[in-house]
């Protein structure tokens, strides 16, 4: 078989052009992690410190790896599984090296059913925000009564989840020009202006001052080697790598697209959006004296907070709410992808695989959902030491993002670099044979060992 040849239908879709795959591709690393994560931890291990160790993370391991993804589903043409097995064939590598496949099918199916549950809680935040025209609770406590009556009801939270899992595979249904590049030529733009617009409103209204230098000013007194840790694991967690979609989406480009550049890209965008989420969060954070802790209580208690008592706060949390919604939106249709993808390579026609993996992921998700309220009390895996208290939604949230997701990023860091000649897929990266001998070395030894220590240490 020559090297391109289509092996299915899924080989036959292209991309319309590179920026379209780049705004896909950047839609699939900007999540939701990016908006409310990634600014807190930064500034609560050192600020600037902390960044310029996450950027160097970016640059010697997320790339690294992000570059092989991209690789493999370019020369392989298919899903995940179909591009691991040609790439295998081709080099005469161990048939054990397909685990990567299966983890890049399983890793997005799991990831998706649970995160819509997340992303459902989105959904009815803007709704409810800008149909009432901002809540107008009268005492702080109500706005965290709001979000705890919301997980609260299983009714609600499977709706929202069934409602946000709906759009999804309606828009993955389609093919890829028609389905997520026309989403995200549509979303990832609007992203972006809203994104700036809020750090505009921030400068403007907030106290961007001290907003600023709480997330930017390096206190390296603050570097610790937990703090080492944590940069390289935001770092690796925040681009995508070994979701499988990168893979997936690799198999759509054509045969000139300079991955290198691609790749370089996709990571500046994504920082560029962690980055300004914090420039834009501090300054009202600092400026109504709420409290600087990330995760649900900012974004679903704190900020909805602030929204109501500042000039144009209905405008700005309608904005922030949408902004969420983009960023949810479009990292979802990416991740459904490779299940969809996969199916088309079983033999079922997309509209058919998108129903059927996105009604499977509904009923992982809906478990998810439920451990919230009606299943609160259910530990599936008591009887293992350390989860014993492990809601199902926490045991895939952790399985997924903890354990998996490095672990095939570290085998796919190994097979690219060990077990891959480098005339396979490296030509195609690059003509220079420094660059191709430099990213080989950054994926044998120096990718490897970050995610070991991930994975030991973390």
């Amino acid at each position: 078989m020559s090297k391109g040849a289509p092996i299915n239908a899924v080989a036959a879709q292209r991309w319309s052009s590179r920026l379209t795959f780049v705004l896909a591709a950047a839609g699939a690393a900007v999540g939701l992690g990016n908006l409310w994560r990634f600014p807190f931890v930064a500034a609560d291990n050192g600020g600037g410190a902390f960044v310029v160790i996450y950027l160097l993370a970016v640059a010697g391991i997320g790339f690294p790896i992000m570059l092989a993804e991209l690789a493999i589903g370019r020369h392989g043409r298919s899903n995940a599984e179909l591009s691991i097995a040609r790439v295998i064939g081709e080099a005469g590598a161990n048939k054990a090296w397909r685990i990567i496949g299966a983890l890049s099918i399983f890793i997005p199916f799991i990831g998706i059913g649970y995160y819509s549950v997340v992303a459902g809680w989105v959904v009815d935040y803007l709704l409810s925000f800008i149909a009432s025209g901002g809540f107008g609770y009268d005492n702080p406590a109500q706005y965290q009564q709001r979000f705890d009556d919301l997980i609260a009801s299983p009714a609600r939270l499977l709706g929202l989840h069934f409602l946000f899992m709906l759009a999804v595979t309606h828009v993955v249904s389609f093919n890829i020009r028609s389905g997520i590049e026309r989403v995200a030529k549509i979303m990832m733009p609007a992203l972006f202006i809203l994104l700036i617009g809020l750090v505009l409103y921030g400068f403007l209204e907030g106290d961007f001052q001290k907003g600023a230098q709480f997330l930017l000013a390096p206190d390296f007194s603050k570097l610790t080697g937990e703090s080492v840790l944590a940069a390289v694991g935001q770092a690796f967690f925040s681009l995508a790598v070994g979701i499988g979609a990168l893979m997936t989406f690799g198999a759509y480009l054509d045969e000139k697209a300079n991955l290198p550049l691609a790749a370089a890209q996709i990571c500046i965008a994504d920082t560029a959006v962690a980055i300004l989420a914090g420039l834009a969060i501090f300054p009202i954070v600092f400026s109504f004296g709420l409290e600087t802790a990330g995760g649900e209580g900012l974004v679903f208690v704190a900020l909805p907070t602030a929204f109501d008592q500042m000039t144009g706060g209905y405008f700005v949390g309608s904005a922030f709410f949408i902004l969420l919604f983009f960023a949810a939106f479009t990292t979802g249709i990416a991740t459904l992808e490779p299940v969809v993808s996969w199916l088309e390579g079983r033999g079922l026609t997309r509209r058919k695989g998108a129903v059927l993996a996105g009604f499977a992921a509904w009923l992982v998700g809906a478990a998810a959902a439920l451990s919230f309220n009606d299943w609160a009390g259910v530990y599936l895996l008591s009887f293992l030491p350390g989860w014993e208290t492990r809601t199902i939604f926490s045991i895939l949230d952790y399985s997924i993002s903890n354990l998996l997701l490095p672990i095939n990023g570290l085998l796919i860091a190994l097979f690219v670099g060990w077990a891959l000649p480098r005339s396979l897929i490296g030509a195609d990266l690059a003509r220079s044979k420094h660059l191709i001998t430099l990213w080989r070395f950054f994926l044998r030894i120096i990718a490897p060992i970050a995610i070991l220590a991930i994975l030991i240490l973390g």
